[in-house]
């Protein structure tokens, strides 16, 4: 067998999402935020979503894992829920000011570890880098979908 599994793009990726994650967590947790927390914060703060299920989909997480999430950064004092006043069932999610306060370091602070871990690519490089991610990310996506209008899943 002449291919080698840890070399295939997969595992690359998987490698290199580790290592990001590492980098950005251990950056993050001085300002009282999680890597994970991510998407929820940016999607609050963009204004694209401002309820549980608009989250979860947002960030592609199932609702269990993101009524966790969010219960963690409520405690954390990172958003706030107000009932919704058009459907008392559910809620609406903000970011606290403390929160708001800290995202533009947060954001920095991402992008600059983006910058270091692309230390010697070119701006070309990395934006192909980029957009190879992003077709690759749509490929995965239609194989889940077509996978999960399978029989039996």
């Amino acid at each position: 067998m002449d291919e080698d599994v840890l070399s295939t793009p997969g595992h690359l990726i998987s490698l290199a999402a580790r290592g990001f994650a590492r980098l950005s967590e251990s950056r993050l947790k001085p300002l009282g935020f999680g890597v994970g927390h991510l998407p929820v914060l940016v999607a609050l703060q963009n204004g694209n979503a401002s309820t549980q299920r608009d989250l979860a989909r947002f960030a592609r997480v199932e609702q269990p894992p993101m009524a966790q999430m969010l219960a963690r950064m409520e405690r954390d004092g990172s958003i706030q829920r107000t009932r919704d006043p058009a459907d008392g069932r559910s809620s609406r999610i903000v970011l606290t000011k403390a929160a708001q306060e800290r995202m533009p370091e947060a954001i920095e602070t991402l992008f600059q570890g983006n910058r270091e871990a692309l230390i010697g690519f070119t701006d070309a490089e990395a934006a192909q880098l980029v957009h190879f991610l992003m077709r690759l990310i749509e490929n995965l996506d239609q194989i889940a979908s077509a996978e999960s209008s399978l029989p039996g899943s």
